[in-house]
């Protein structure tokens, strides 16, 4: 962090999404109190407003289309700027293009049937080019090549990401204080397990199970008051109501009667005895249902009642390359190195299995590219 400091990165308290006010004090929960100001979005800025004050050349509308490679090492990398080939010489290349998670013929492929219809939270360039780049010279896979981050999202988000609108306009974590209903009106995932940062990349893979794919998360007026700000947005699908009938006559493509009868039963399960509190892991749970709540269970009884439409969004692919940790240097699969040729961010395989934790993605990609970085110098300065 104080590296990054030193490179025009600011940090902030986490209030938008890692804290709530009880009783006139804000309190953060979920161990993010801080982040980078303006998010991955500010981290991108500020860094490449670095980069050009140092007199780093950044070339726009260009495409890397395969490695320079003697079959020895990597001596650069082929292109295409605007359509017209092109080719940039390196005594080293650090290849840091991302996972392959906007590309539904590998997601197919890697995750499995049904992944090409989640929408994609990010960019659409991020189509495993960079893995395919090395991979065809010899590179190691390696990690969790059929693990994903997804999370809950709006069902009626644009198919993929655009630098234009902020992300955090789609995504709905408030799921904990929810209760998740699918189009048989019924529970599926223990909603309360743990605060969302440590649940909610996994918990879109949930969503792109249940029939047609999505789920609406309903929630009654005293949680109200601790729900993310993002839920209060013009780019939501959401209904609201009066009474508990009449929602579930709004809520599109869900069973009415499953979803009334999955209310009363979770109503009376409820540990009413235990108190409320949604800066810690409550212990107000529900009894003799399933799936269990574990935590931050409230009776759905307190109108006006609301629910937003969900599906599922992903993030980022798990599946990388191998590589020497101390410089970031791509291994082959013989487990030695190609000379000239490193990696940062998400292509890294190994380092997250089945889960995630919020903000790790960007804590990993500064830590392994200032470690990349200092790799290809010191290769290129010998």
């Amino acid at each position: 962090m104080l590296w990054l400091r030193s490179q025009g990165v600011h940090f902030v308290p986490n209030y938008a999404v890692q804290s709530v006010v009880v009783g006139g004090k804000r309190k953060f929960f979920g161990r993010m109190p801080l982040e980078v100001s303006g998010g991955g979005a500010g981290l991108v800025q500020s860094l490449t407003d670095t980069a050009v004050k140092k007199g780093i050349e950044i070339f726009y509308e260009t495409r890397a289309v395969s490695l320079v490679y003697d079959g020895e090492r990597v001596l650069g990398v082929n292109a295409k700027t605007r359509g017209k080939p092109v080719e940039f010489r390196a005594r080293s290349v650090v290849l840091a293009c991302g996972g392959f998670e906007a590309n539904p013929e590998w997601r197919t492929r890697y995750l499995g049937p049904g992944w090409e219809l989640a929408k994609v939270r990010g960019t659409r360039f991020n189509m495993g080019d960079g893995l395919k780049m090395a991979l065809d010279i010899g590179a190691c896979p390696h990690g969790n090549w059929s693990g994903r981050h997804s999370a809950s999202w709006e069902r009626n988000a644009p198919d993929v990401g655009h630098p234009d609108m902020p992300h955090y306009s789609y995504r709905r974590h408030s799921f904990p204080l929810s209760l998740m209903i699918n189009a048989d009106g019924k529970r599926f995932v223990d909603e309360g397990a743990e605060f969302f940062n440590y649940t909610y990349a996994k918990y879109g893979a949930e969503l792109l199970k249940q029939p047609e794919q999505f789920a609406w998360q309903v929630f009654d007026a005293k949680v109200k008051p601790f729900i993310l700000k993002n839920y209060d947005g013009k780019m939501l699908t959401r209904v609201t109501a009066n009474t508990l009938e009449e929602l579930a006559e709004k809520m599109e493509g869900v069973d009415a009667e499953g979803f009334l009868k999955t209310v009363r039963e979770f109503n009376a399960a409820v540990r009413t005895d235990i108190p409320f509190d949604p800066t810690i892991k409550d212990g107000r749970c529900t009894v003799g249902i399933e799936p269990r709540k574990s935590n931050w269970a409230n009776p759905l009884d307190t109108p006006p009642f609301e629910a937003y439409n969900t599906t599922c969004g992903i993030t980022f692919t798990f599946g990388g390359l191998r590589i020497n940790p101390e410089s970031g240097q791509v291994l082959d699969v013989n487990l030695g190195p190609i000379p000239g040729l490193y990696t940062a961010g998400e292509m890294v395989g190994g380092l997250f299995y089945f889960n995630y934790p919020a903000g790790a993605g960007l804590v990993s990609g500064t830590v392994f590219g200032r470690i990349a970085g200092n790799g290809a110098a010191d290769n290129a300065a010998s």
